[in-house]
């Protein structure tokens, strides 16, 4: 299997957890992005996804808001050199559909579960005959 790094985001959109939800949301809509990582200082403190801001959504937001009332706290992560299996198997498991990617405590990517698919999709691609 090919390692995580060959198929992650590398193009992070960060926030923190103050910052508005509302905001952030139309930050995420303008990126076309599903997942935005919570970072208090250089640490990872979470994550906000599309599943996030939807049920905060539906318990009813005001305009003040904030990240850190919804975001997903201290997510599931893996180095950028673990396989694209492994990436596949933690978010099976654990029912998410992004993976921060971290290099020590530092988040260098973003796998989500549409770049496992290109991979499947890859490797299933019939090759000529």
């Amino acid at each position: 299997m090919p390692v995580a790094s060959a198929h992650m985001s590398r193009d992070l959109l960060t926030v923190a957890p103050d910052e508005t939800l509302t905001a952030v949301a139309k930050r995420m809509v303008e990126r076309d992005v599903g997942a935005v990582l919570v970072m208090e200082g250089e640490s990872l403190a979470g994550i906000l996804t599309e599943r996030d801001v939807l049920r905060a959504v539906a318990a009813g937001i005001t305009d003040d808001t904030l990240v850190s009332d919804h975001m997903t706290r201290d997510p599931e992560t893996m180095s950028p050199d673990d396989t694209t299996q492994h990436a596949a198997v933690l978010m099976i498991h654990g029912g998410f559909r992004h993976l921060p990617l971290m290099e020590g405590t530092t988040p260098v990517g973003m796998l989500s579960i549409r770049d496992l698919m290109r991979v499947v999709l890859d490797n299933a691609a019939p090759r000529g005959v």
